[in-house]
Formats: C-alpha cells, sequence, structure tokens
C-alpha cells in the first residue's frame, strides 16, 4: 500500500526484454535499506524489487510483466532510458497518511488533453476511459502516474487537476506536456461505492 506522495523522482536507466521486460531505475533511496521483494510504486505502478547496487549510483531493478506493460504507461514507448520517473516506497504501519490509500495497481492510463496556467499553478484537463469516468468526482481523489491528488472538476470523461508549484517541483508534473498518457488508478472508496450501488 502507498499513500501517493511522491519521496524521489527516480530515471530508467536500462531496459532489456527478457521474456518480462527489466528496467533498472536510478533513484536517491539508501539501497542499503531496501530489501530485495520489497515494493516501490513506480510512476504508480507498484513493483518488486529483484536487484540492488550502488556503482555509479544507487539503483534497484524490476520486472514487468507483459500484462502490466499493457496496462500501464510503461508500453508503447512510454518508458525510455533517461526518462524521470515518480517513485515511493511502501507504506510502513505508523507513517503518515499524507494522500489516499493507493494500491499501486492501475487500472488504466489517462491522456493529458488540456494545460491552462491559473495563477502560479497549472491546470491540467485528463481524459479517462469512459469505463471509469463513473468513479472520478469533484473533490474526490485519484492516482496519477502515483501522485495523490484532489480532482477539480468533471465533464463527462474529462476531469481537471490544479498543480501547485511544489507538486511540479517535487514530482515529474513539472515536466507535462499534451498527449502524455498517464498512469490512472481510480479511489479505491469510490469503486466499493459504485459497486454497493449496483445492488441498491
Amino acid at each position: 500500500m502507498f499513500t501517493g506522495i511522491i519521496t524521489d523522482i527516480g530515471h530508467v536507466l536500462e531496459l532489456e526484454q527478457r521474456g518480462d521486460l527489466r528496467a533498472r531505475i536510478g533513484t536517491r533511496y539508501d539501497v542499503g535499506g531496501i530489501d530485495i521483494g520489497a515494493s516501490i510504486a513506480c510512476d504508480g505502478v507498484c513493483l518488486t524489487v529483484i536487484a540492488l547496487g550502488a556503482a555509479p549510483q544507487d539503483w534497484f531493478d524490476v520486472e514487468i510483466s507483459a500484462e502490466t506493460v499493457g496496462a500501464t504507461n510503461i508500453g508503447l514507448g512510454g518508458w525510455v532510458v533517461g526518462k524521470r520517473i515518480n517513485l515511493e516506497r511502501a507504506l510502513k504501519v505508523g507513517d503518515e497518511l499524507g494522500g489516499h490509500i493507493v494500491s499501486g495497481h492501475v487500472d488504466d492510463v489517462a491522456v493529458v488533453v488540456g494545460l491552462q496556467p491559473e495563477g502560479d499553478s497549472l491546470r491540467v484537463t485528463f481524459r479517462a476511459p469512459e469505463a471509469l469516468a463513473k468513479f472520478i468526482a469533484p473533490k474526490g481523489s485519484v492516482a496519477l502516474n502515483g501522485t495523490s491528488l484532489t480532482v477539480n472538476g468533471v465533464n463527462r470523461c474529462d476531469f481537471g487537476i490544479n498543480f501547485i508549484p511544489h507538486t511540479q517541483k517535487a514530482t515529474t508534473w513539472g515536466d507535462v506536456a499534451l498527449g502524455d498518457r498517464v498512469n490512472l488508478e481510480i479511489d479505491t472508496m469510490a469503486r466499493y461505492v459504485a459497486r454497493l450501488r449496483e445492488w441498491d
């Protein structure tokens, strides 16, 4: 489990297809404090650490199944060597829950369809797949590329998020561009509420 509070910006050092896709991620985390088998959310995708190293910088390796590649922005050239990605270590008992509960199980990919400066902030409009749009509500939470965010407005399949300057600097959202494909995880509570209403 995660909170959607990004604690590092990593970058893709290597990609190798070995049946599954193997990725090496450069990080500022102290890899001496990471166990093999640990979970790290990489752009919102919960991945398992299979190797660690510290030369020439700290890094960890993950394996990514074909299913995950196809269901996230990792596929279709989304991850390339040098790409910056949002990282979050798994939640520990007693940690502050600053965002919302995020599983790291991406539901689908949303697309950036609008960018509009609003003061010092940036309003970004995303288009969600139609099947997921019903789970996104104004003032509700979503995780996009692993970042816990509050929805400002919804218009059918489109929804808007305001990114304050801090978020743009502390995450990869400062790099956002029109047409970007981003990992979307809807709020777990919204999913359960919708499911319960189906039984009314």
